[in-house]
């Protein structure tokens, strides 16, 4: 028997409860601000009990619910800080906690999936769970072998809970909008869902994760635990201490998030170059800064769990995203709109002016305009309401462009780790990574220069 709330009914009700589009408008001042002397009391109020009981009902149902609030956490930097600020403590709580299941149902699974005699495969197993999350939760454990382990079990009819979740989720996208400016949340939600059944396989994920920890092997920068054993809705990996990205954001010294800004950036860079793999799900819950990086023990290493969603890129990202960001940092704005109306991203029936284009996507790369760049909820700011204003160009542009189904995923793993470098206020030397990772982003004559090179040295 399952001990997640899986009646539709149920879990219906539970979503409709959601005060979202009632805490929007009354709040985010979408037309209809509260009148009055206590107006600002109340809207202070209803945040706050919104913040609330997005947790509460979220973190309950697990399952898709809990997907989608880990999902959306990475975007609270977009919001307005007057309005963010309430929400920041309850979205946080989504990226690394979640009510677990009781213990005798845990033993129950365990002894469904690894065998009755389950407690043997180790010398010590914790109870009580590490982290709870959207499908599943993490046991501290021994392996029978002496090393430290991670045990991650899936929450029974997790996949018709996460499904039912979305579904109704999609039902509620318009009320659910207003959470972020100028996005979109019911492509957001039908990705979760083609991704569903993916993040249920723990077979495939062990897979993903035993590729990355064999790549990153040995490196100085990034550790990936390795796979220990796995078998249906259990896997176990190896243990791996040190501050959960979440705490980095809260309560970390610049020095740290810098260090985990510039990782982050690393990682999702070199990822697929080095395994045709994207890690697709950059909550800072999946995170870990461990000391001992390659100045030593005051230095830090990125620690990377969780590869229940990647994207399969065997030629690492597509030549047409580094060749676009060239384009638009030389100005081309020809080639820039030629390239994009040749991906898809505009569609055959639009014309539109590539001036008009390129201004639109200045702003937005700006980052890897400079040397370094200093990320920041401000500048997240900026950037949601200069797409989100019904009178700008920005928007009506933004409008007409497409994103097609190949570039999806990628496009939305891309924002969501610029909202964690933003909640981390990391200054990033962006550019570097670029250069170093991204097919297409060097320019052509920095190309035939290295390849010229290359071909010396080999001479």
């Amino acid at each position: 028997m399952s001990d997640l709330p899986r009646k539709a009914v149920t879990r219906t009700a539970k979503l409709a409860a959601l005060p979202l589009g009632f805490a929007g408008r009354a709040t985010w001042g979408l037309g209809k601000r509260i009148v009055g002397e206590s107006a600002e009391i109340v809207g202070r109020e209803l945040q706050q009990r919104t913040a609330e009981q997005l947790f509460k009902v979220l973190g309950e149902l697990k399952g898709g619910a809990m997907k989608f609030g880990q999902a959306m956490s990475v975007f609270e930097s977009a919001l307005p800080e007057e309005v963010a600020g309430p929400y920041r403590a309850a979205l946080t709580k989504l990226q690394d906690a979640a009510p677990p299941m009781p213990t005798r149902t845990m033993h129950s699974v365990l002894a469904e999936r690894l065998g009755e005699n389950w407690p043997e495969l180790f010398l010590e197993f914790d109870d009580k769970p590490a982290a709870a999350a959207s499908i599943g939760q993490v046991h501290r454990a021994v392996w029978h072998d002496g090393r430290e382990v991670a045990v991650k079990v899936q929450y029974p009819g997790a996949g018709e809970a996460l499904l039912s979740d979305l579904n109704q989720l999609s039902r509620f996208a318009r009320l659910l909008g207003p959470l972020i400016p100028g996005m979109d949340v019911k492509p957001l939600i039908a990705e979760l869902k083609d991704r569903v059944s993916e993040e249920l396989d723990y077979s495939l994920e062990a897979q993903a994760q035993q590729t990355h920890a064999e790549e990153f092997a040995g490196d100085p920068d990034v550790v990936i635990p390795a796979v220990v054993h796995q078998r249906e809705q259990v896997l176990v990996t190896e243990w791996i201490d040190g501050v959960p990205l979440s705490e980095v954001i809260t309560d970390g010294t610049q020095e740290q998030r810098d260090r985990a800004g510039q990782l982050l950036s690393r990682f999702l860079f070199s990822g697929p170059a080095r395994t045709g793999l994207l890690h697709a799900d950059p909550h800072p819950g999946n995170f870990r800064l461990l000391p001992g990086g390659p100045d030593g023990e005051d230095d830090w290493r990125l620690g990377v769990l969780d590869f229940g969603t990647v994207d399969r890129l065997p030629g690492g990202l597509p030549d047409p995203i580094g060749e676009s960001l060239r384009m638009t940092l030389d100005g081309d704005a020809e080639a820039v709109y030629e390239l994009l109306r040749t991906e898809g991203f505009v569609k055959d029936s639009i014309e539109l002016d590539p001036d008009a284009v390129l201004d639109y996507l200045l702003p937005i790369i700006e980052p890897a305009q400079v040397e370094e760049f200093t990320f920041s909820r401000g500048w997240m700011r900026s950037q949601a309401a200069r797409i989100a204003d019904p009178r700008s160009p920005a928007h009506q542009l933004g409008k007409q462009l497409n994103l097609p189904p190949a570039y999806l995923l990628i496009h939305r793993v891309t924002l969501s780790t610029i909202g964690v470098l933003c909640q981390l206020g990391a200054t990033v030397r962006l550019r570097e990574e670029l250069e170093e990772w991204l097919p297409g982003f060097l320019a052509a004559e920095v190309l035939e220069a290295f390849e010229a090179e290359e071909s010396v040295a080999e001479a």
